[in-house]
């Protein structure tokens, strides 16, 4: 089974996608810890290593490549990335989009890296802003199409069991024969 996991920085990607994945007893492959082991690599800070994304597109090519890799060779899996749903593309058995308001993001960004509120939502902005236009420039993702989506949840009006629940329940309660069909996911890029 591939899961993918997919939704703005501070949405609680990898806490629900780390949940949902010991709930099925399945690998969790983060594309964020990849990306900081990437920046980390190169001696950046992710903040800085985004930026320099902007003018080398070959650092968001080669993360996508290896998670597209990743969702096509492997199976029981939970794929972490706010693209997992594009990148897994029919590949996925479901896939899920995470979101909260820009202040409650920033807020939980602020309290994992120590930083100011206000600033924390002011480069989350940012950053989200040129990765929608680097994700649209590359590869012809409107980021904020949400269709391909089995499920969308506001992870600001429920706690993380809460919202590892429905998406359980959205597995479990999952009958083949009432599937009236699976978003398609056309990606005109190709990643090899």
């Amino acid at each position: 089974m591939l899961l993918t996991v997919s939704g703005p920085p501070g949405s609680g990607k990898s806490t629900t996608a780390g949940l949902l994945a010991e709930a099925f007893d399945l690998s969790h492959v983060s594309g964020g810890d990849i990306f900081r082991e990437l920046a980390d690599e190169r001696g950046y800070t992710p903040l800085e290593f985004n930026k320099l994304a902007e003018e080398n597109d070959q650092i968001d090519r080669d993360l996508d490549r290896r998670l597209r890799e990743i969702a096509r060779t492997e199976d029981d899996l939970v794929l972490e990335s706010r693209l997992a749903g594009w990148l897994a593309g029919d590949e996925a058995d479901f896939r899920f989009w995470l979101d909260a308001p820009a202040n409650v993001r920033g807020q939980r960004i602020a309290d994992r890296e120590d930083k100011d509120p206000e600033r924390a939502t002011e480069e989350t902005k940012a950053r989200e802003a040129s990765e929608a236009q680097r994700y649209e420039e590359y590869y012809g993702i409107d980021i904020q199409d949400l269709t391909i989506y089995d499920l969308s949840v506001n992870t600001a009006r429920w706690d993380p069991d809460a919202v590892l629940d429905m998406l359980v329940t959205a597995v479990d309660e999952y009958e083949p024969n009432g599937d009236e069909g699976k978003a398609p996911v056309t990606l005109d890029y190709e990643f090899e």
